[in-house]
């Protein structure tokens, strides 16, 4: 087979309709001496202040327990938006004079009420309204207790009135299970109303999920072929090439099926198989997303074993380098049973999807790092090339490539030139960055925009945290049962366990290649 690719032209349009302007506002960020708030959160928003999208009259204070002050958290702050190679120095100096920071211990009345106290000076040095937004950067363990010492001292309640507005916003994993998740839910929905409630998952603030949208409901194309009629199956992969990291305390009290599938895999499935919302609006966008999630059908007890596989890697190469098993990873209990390699087959008992099967796979230290989604065309039922037999012709596949090289692709079949019969394979996409010529907005970017604008589309709602749980849960109820007898049971640089391929080769297929 001859695979090469075609170019297209791209035409831009304009906008569909106005965003709306970022008011005045103020930004708390509880664990901002964290990972999170450097890697991510500071960057985001001076990428935002850069591009003149964060309000005119804004201000920023970090808050942890670590005892910094200002001017070490501006150094702090400068340090790493110089490693990150983030433009224009005297715009940076600029920025900072925006950020300030109080230790605080969370269990201090006292901390929180100096907190307060600040909030209100900046609010009028700044002319910030009054309009605040909390970050929750933090362990999802502090998220009740903070919340309810928040309220006792008077600094977050629920908003009766559009103005001034208050805003939380909280990151995965929301709960470790479904009875923490709702326990959570309880505690922030007495002092805050769901309208105010931001659920982050920052894979639906990356433009290539977003785009998955727009691709299907403005095209006319394909949306009469998105159902069981048309579709084989779908497959969705989230691989690193990483380990564990630094994140060992987190992640073994959590594995991959917490860590991954929950939120994640969850919501790019739920994006691909949902209905078209009446309109783009964030609570019929929300309606139809869990829709799918509901109709999602229940795996047996007594056939786990052919809907879940589950892995952890061993010693081998990434690239040129060795490294070594999960349970030599610093921080990893040396006998863990802990998987970082979780597939599921997903089946949706609804019109459009009955016997459409999803697969699903994610894991650490594996051939290389990637997300996509890939939508298998069902074959063509019949040759009328006498020398073609049927198994030459490859089926058709959609893939959305949500990283990297963000894309689209579609594989198709043509006669290659010349006398004689024979077929190739090609495909006819694009990547975002030649297409368009520009750089992308970052997921925490487009999020964090969209909090200040009081958007909740790209968040998660309560009940989609609830009936996500719910399914991973009854999978982790019996996760003993599902555990293979040996760990580690696949080498890292590898395309994940051997009992993975079991799960979708049963039913006459294979995970895609790379």
């Amino acid at each position: 087979m001859i695979k090469t690719s075609i170019p297209i032209k791209i035409t831009t349009h304009d906008r569909i309709h106005h965003e709306t302007e970022t008011e005045p506002c103020g930004i708390v960020i509880f664990g901002a001496s964290g990972d999170l708030t450097h890697r991510k959160l500071m960057p985001a928003l001076y990428d935002l202040y850069y591009a003149k999208l964060l309000p005119s009259n804004f201000f920023i204070i970090g808050s942890a327990r670590t005892r910094w002050n200002d001017e070490i958290f501006r150094r702090r702050v400068l340090g790493i938006l110089k490693e990150k190679n983030k433009p224009d120095n005297s715009l940076q100096k600029e920025f900072v004079e925006h950020i300030y920071y109080r230790c605080a211990n969370y269990s201090d009345p006292n901390a929180l009420k100096s907190l307060a106290v600040l909030m209100k000076e900046l609010n009028i040095k700044h002319k910030a309204e009054e309009n605040i937004i909390y970050y929750f950067a933090t362990s999802s363990g502090v998220y009740s207790d903070l919340i309810r010492k928040l309220a006792h001292a008077g600094m977050i309640s629920k908003m009766e009135h559009g103005k001034p507005w208050m805003h939380a916003v909280f990151e995965k994993p929301f709960g470790h299970d479904l009875e923490s998740a709702r326990k959570l839910d309880k505690e922030i929905l007495k002092v805050l109303d769901e309208k105010q409630v931001y659920r982050i998952d920052h894979y639906l603030g990356k433009e290539t999920v977003q785009n998955i949208l727009m691709f299907r409901f403005a095209n006319t194309i394909f949306e009469p072929l998105w159902n069981r009629h048309y579709i084989d199956h779908v497959q969705i992969t989230a691989s690193e090439t990483l380990g564990v990291e630094h994140r060992a305390g987190y992640y073994d009290n959590a594995g991959q099926l917490r860590d991954m599938f929950q939120n994640h895999m969850f919501q790019l499935l739920t994006l691909v198989a949902m209905e078209s919302p009446n309109k783009f609006e964030a609570k019929q966008y929300h309606d139809e997303k869990f829709k799918v999630a509901e109709a999602i059908r229940s795996i047996p007890k007594n056939k786990l074993h052919e809907y879940v596989a589950f892995g952890q890697y061993g010693d081998g190469r990434i690239g040129n380098r060795k490294v070594v098993a999960y349970r030599k990873d610093k921080g990893v209990p040396s006998y863990s049973k802990t998987e970082t390699f979780a597939a599921l087959k997903i089946l949706i008992d609804n019109p459009r999807w009955n016997g459409v099967p999803f697969y699903l796979r994610s894991g650490k230290r594996l051939n290389h790092a990637l997300t996509e989604i890939a939508i298998h065309f069902k074959s063509v039922p019949h040759s009328i090339f006498s020398h073609l037999k049927l198994d030459q012709f490859k089926p058709n596949i959609l893939t959305f490539r949500i990283q990297p090289n963000e894309g689209i692709y579609l594989s198709f079949e043509a006669k290659c030139p010349g006398p004689k019969l024979h077929i190739a394979s090609l495909n006819l996409g694009f990547n975002y960055k030649d297409a368009f010529q520009t750089t992308q907005m970052g997921p925490y970017e487009r999020l964090l925009l969209d909090c200040i604008r009081g958007d909740q589309m790209l968040f998660v709602r309560e009940d989609m945290v609830e009936i996500s749980w719910k399914f991973i849960s009854s999978i982790l109820k019996n996760r003993e049962k599902l555990l293979p007898r040996v760990f580690p049971n696949y080498r890292s640089g590898s395309w994940g366990p051997e009992i993975a391929n079991k799960i979708i080769q049963q039913d006459g297929r294979k995970w895609q290649d790379f």
